[in-house]
């Protein structure tokens, strides 16, 4: 299917060909002519999988079809809520991509930074805009934000801001919507808390689901390096020193670990930063285009400050820690392998973490091949922690070879990653 069958309008197709993109996600395919209806959507997706574009295209049209498309005073039409200041951005990015032949103003805002700049262009007017709750509210309660007007509401990442413990402030914020309005509710998980605010906000809604939670990409080659937790940093700094990594997205389970990795690699002559909620929004945003240009090898982040990351052409993930919740490492592996593109995602287990291993192989039902050709094996890892029926990773460059278990293998995986260009915003 291409994007001109769902019924877009020719500054959008104008655009999406400036960007690049062909032919729609099953997400954009599912959730366009949705939207165009007005009916309220309920969307169970993953980031990468296209979900931006799904809601920004139908967005620009419906806005610019609107009575007061183009006149001043610009009032507030369309709220998009989400977690993460670097997620605002993202989603800033998109709207501005997608709509650059239209008119309508948009901005974003997020805490962290001064309010002054966005202050002043909310005082000028914006038709749409993107927000992380807590400096919302702020602003609201300043009285520089008014929702009076807003007929499009977007709640972006859902799961994520219960996580990051930001319910409350959602429903402050929802409670200051019109009732009348049309609701787009998007998240890659559906625990009960979930569900029931869903329930709460949405009026008939059509549902769209691509990708169960607990999918791998099929593109995504995984491995798994069994090692003691003194002689991590070391394995780090050997896989980053092979010449075939050129660049990775390194996670750690907490702010302090990240900071800790960050030091050991620059102590090595690795170039890193670290990204996490301590560092301010300058520092993060500075640390994120140095990792995307190439000035630094490694980008080291915390599982709330990556959720959001977009970074085209990722090869590499690597787990320094694995994280305690299954799904968590979907979803930070899930920074490669997007759109059709191939990435390698590669764990370390020292034998505190055999439980989380244990417990992720279970969700995403495979087994993870075991990584045997590397200096810092752990002691006795082949009788404590055998796996019946595994394929062993035979490689002499565990860093370069594919592994033929490198996938799901899921007809679900291939129907969402096919052949088609990144336009996964």
């Amino acid at each position: 299917m291409s994007f001109e069958k769902l019924k877009l309008i020719k500054p959008l197709l104008s655009a999406l060909q400036a960007e690049g993109y062909i032919s729609p996600t099953p997400i954009q395919e599912q959730a366009i002519p949705i939207i165009l209806e007005r009916q309220d959507l309920l969307g169970c997706a993953q980031t990468g999988t296209g979900k931006t574009a799904a809601f920004a295209l139908p967005i620009l049209q419906l806005l610019q079809a609107d009575p007061f498309y183009g006149k001043e005073p610009r009032m507030i039409k369309t709220l998009i809520l989400t977690p993460t200041r670097e997620l605002a951005i993202q989603i800033g990015e998109s709207f501005k991509a997608y709509g650059r032949n239209l008119t309508l103003k948009q901005t974003v805002i997020f805490g962290g930074v001064s309010q002054g700049p966005q202050t002043l262009k909310l005082k000028h007017g914006v038709d749409i805009l993107i927000a992380t709750p807590g400096r919302l509210l702020d602003l609201m309660n300043q009285g520089f934000v008014s929702l009076h007007h807003v007929k499009i509401f977007v709640l972006d990442e859902a799961d994520r801001m219960l996580d990051m413990g930001f319910i409350h402030d959602v429903k402050k914020v929802i409670a200051k919507i019109p009732q009348k309005r049309q609701t787009l509710f998007f998240s890659a998980t559906m625990p009960p808390e979930i569900q029931k605010l869903s329930q709460s906000i949405l009026t008939n809604p059509q549902k769209v689901e691509v990708t169960p939670a607990a999918t791998t990409a099929e593109t995504v080659e995984q491995g798994i390096y069994y090692v003691e937790k003194s002689d991590k940093k070391k394995l780090l700094i050997h896989i980053l020193n092979d010449k075939s990594v050129k660049t990775a997205l390194v996670f750690a389970r907490t702010k302090h670990g990240a900071d800790k990795i960050v030091k050991d690699l620059v102590k090595a002559g690795v170039k890193a930063e670290a990204i996490h909620g301590n560092k301010s929004q300058n520092a993060r945003q500075n640390a994120l285009n140095n990792f995307k240009s190439g000035k630094i090898k490694a980008l080291v982040a915390t599982d709330i400050a990556a959720r959001g990351i977009d970074i085209d052409a990722l090869a590499h993930v690597i787990n320094y820690e694995l994280p305690n919740i299954p799904e968590t490492y979907v979803h930070r592996i899930g920074r490669t392998g997007r759109a059709g593109a191939s990435g390698k995602a590669f764990s370390f287990c020292d034998d505190e973490e055999m439980d989380y291993l244990k417990d992720i192989q279970k969700l995403i039902g495979q087994i993870i091949p075991v990584i045997e050709d590397q200096p810092y094996h752990m002691r006795g890892a082949e009788f404590r922690f055998a796996q019946p029926k595994q394929k062993k990773a035979t490689t002499k460059n565990p860093v370069s070879q594919r592994s033929s278990q490198g996938g799901s293998g899921t007809k679900e995986g291939k129907r969402r990653f096919g052949n088609r260009p990144s336009n996964r915003n």
